[in-house]
């Protein structure tokens, strides 16, 4: 196989699986490592691809590519949805309690069934966002009051972040927190591209009495400019695709559940 076919290869590897390795990719094409770490090199050269330990990733994994919320809203919306029907059979029948619900669009997914669950299930429930796109569909939510967290909104999540926002998140002890997140990794944790909403979702774990994390299959394995919680920190994982083994071991290790959509 020529060098050309071979980075056309790895080009489409990367569509559709995100990542690659060296290893793998020198065994399937029967070519030395070094041979990968040319065409590697080559295709980063290009702007098709950014190295990483071991292999490469889409430019999209960059640590500090963050989609808009515009964009975001349109992919994986499927999955968002089933992610978010099966994490709220955290909130039980007759639920008596509040809930904090991050900034995101597989958190907003969760917004727009919660109204459904609680008058379904007998529920009432005192809901908290900082997100503004949030706010609107929960405050027509059944069975809800909403308390809304002001500060600067900053327009690539429509999401309040800064000091005062961050205090007002301390002074909270919600029952159960939905918490999206950008990347989740065994080492790195849970991370995010912009450090005021690392600090925000910071709060918000450390604030609710139990965190439900909620991440489409693209996130796992992903690791972003900053890490605002390890996997320690929280205790029920939703997601639409069983993790690979790595990190299957490093949330049984932090004792978290991982509940399969």
């Amino acid at each position: 196989m020529y060098a050309m076919e071979r980075q056309e290869f790895i080009e489409r590897l990367l569509l559709d699986e995100g990542r690659v390795s060296v290893i793998d990719l020198a065994r399937r094409f029967d070519v030395t490592t070094e041979t990968v770490r040319r065409d590697l090199d080559h295709l980063e050269r290009l702007g098709a691809l950014r190295r990483v330990h071991g292999g490469a990733v889409t430019r999209e994994r960059d640590s500090m590519v963050e989609l808009t919320l515009a964009e975001r809203s349109h992919r994986r919306s499927e999955a968002k949805a089933v992610i978010a029907r099966r994490a709220l059979e955290v909130v039980g029948d007759r639920f008596r309690g509040s809930l904090y619900l991050d900034a995101g669009t597989t958190t907003a997914a969760v917004a727009a069934l919660l109204g459904d669950r609680l008058m379904f299930t007998g529920g009432q429930a005192e809901v908290v966002t900082h997100a503004m796109t949030l706010a609107h569909t929960l405050a027509g939510a059944a069975d809800a009051s909403l308390t809304v967290i002001g500060g600067r909104v900053r327009t690539a999540t429509a999401a309040a972040v800064g000091a005062d926002t961050v205090r007002t998140i301390e002074r909270l002890r919600p029952d159960i927190a939905f918490l999206g997140t950008n990347g989740i990794s065994p080492t790195f944790g849970l991370s995010t591209p912009d450090p005021d909403e690392a600090a925000v979702k910071t709060a918000i774990v450390h604030s609710a009495r139990r965190v439900v994390v909620v991440a489409d299959a693209d996130k796992l394995g992903r690791e972003l400019l900053v890490s605002f919680a390890p996997l320690a920190d929280i205790d029920v994982l939703v997601t639409d695709a069983a993790p690979d083994a790595e990190l299957a071991a490093a949330l049984s290790d932090a004792d978290v559940e991982v509940w399969l959509a």
